[in-house]
């Protein structure tokens, strides 16, 4: 005998959730049968101010698509343009750039076990996650003068270099950050509450990833490697390689961030210590060339795609930007499907969403 079935809305506001995520979610009595995304809630519209901001400026617009991933957002629009304009970086340049983007990747993951945490009803792991977090911001603050908004990235390098003693607060910190981590995972890993609000639940396979090009650590915990990562080089150089797990739960989508962060801690202390020497930027000036570029960031959620369309002046005819969190839409409306209403703001949760990004 079939149940009721009712349609019930879930967001824009709701009170698990820092992120103004709109569901109608189809439920016979309290499994979910169906989720049907809205997007365009809070639409800003960032991309169109590309025809009117000369592309050298355009840096400070993108890095705003996002707060948490800014320096991504920055390095992928100045790496699109640079590729447009035939602009090679330098090493020391390039290294920079890797060293703060593992940076952010560590505080966004910080963030986003601190939300899985208070998701779960644990406050104290909350803060806990969000206290070890406020070490990386405040090394962006000592280097940058921003916390969130550092502006550091710039079309054609970095802005500054960074001296011995900022290096050295560098590696400090990734060392204080990673003995901290190394009992805050375990709580992860073995706490009975959590493995029994994680495992199991929300299953995703490895084809229901390929089918729905799911990216980043949604992809990496059904064990499909698509990191944009492996195909540099330096990052290589530097020790990286992909995370992966094969369960699909939303116990493996945590421990892929758990164990990326502490791989991104041994990535930054290697840049730290195989720093090339050289300038950190080369001039760019002149009007962009007619033509187009597309150019790929491994951002915390996922891949981050930038394509630029250049039109022969100091403006951009387009600027495009497709999230991870955009493409990991689909996936997550298939792993609602069959769970318990109660579980719902975890599994959103567990894509690590972020419509500041997807409404750009």
């Amino acid at each position: 005998m079939m149940g009721k079935r009712t349609i019930v809305p879930f967001g824009p506001q709701h009170p698990a959730l820092p992120e103004p995520v709109h569901l109608d979610l189809e439920l016979e009595d309290e499994t979910v049968l169906r989720a049907i995304p809205s997007i365009g809630y809070v639409h800003r519209g960032l991309e169109k101010l590309a025809e009117k901001r000369d592309y050298n400026d355009m840096i400070y617009v993108m890095e705003r698509v996002c707060g948490i991933c800014s320096f991504g957002h920055g390095w992928g629009y100045a790496g699109a343009v640079e590729g447009l304009m035939g602009v090679q970086i330098p090493d020391r340049a390039e290294c920079l750039r890797i060293m703060f983007h593992e940076l952010s990747r560590v505080h966004s993951h910080l963030l986003w076990l601190g939300l899985l945490a208070d998701g779960l009803g644990f406050d104290s792991l909350f803060m806990h996650c969000w206290r070890i977090r406020e070490k990386v911001l405040d090394v962006f603050e000592a280097i940058t003068g921003g916390r969130v908004i550092m502006s550091f990235c710039k079309v054609g390098g970095v802005r500054k270099d960074l001296t011995p003693e900022m290096l050295k607060m560098v590696k400090d910190t990734c060392d204080m950050i990673e003995e901290e981590m190394r009992k805050t995972a375990l709580v992860f890993m073995k706490d009975s509450s959590v493995r029994n609000r994680l495992c199991g639940t929300g299953v995703l396979t490895k084809e229901d990833v390929i089918d729905l090009s799911a990216v980043g650590p949604v992809a990496r915990g059904s064990g499909v490697n698509n990191d944009v990562r492996s195909t540099s080089t330096m990052y290589r150089d530097l020790g990286f390689s992909p995370i992966l797990y094969d369960e699909g739960d939303c116990w493996s989508r945590c421990m892929v961030r758990v164990d990326e962060i502490m791989q991104s801690l041994d990535i930054i202390r290697n840049a730290v210590k195989n720093l090339p020497d050289g300038e950190v930027s080369v001039p760019v000036k002149g009007n962009a060339p007619v033509g187009d570029y597309v150019f790929r960031v491994e951002q915390p959620r996922g891949e981050g795609f930038y394509y630029v369309q250049g039109n022969g002046s100091k403006y951009l005819s387009r600027a495009r930007v497709r999230t991870p969190t955009n493409i990991n839409i689909p996936a997550m409306t298939k792993m609602l499907q069959g769970c318990n209403l109660q579980d719902v703001s975890m599994l959103v949760i567990t894509i690590d969403p972020c419509i500041s990004c997807t409404e750009r």
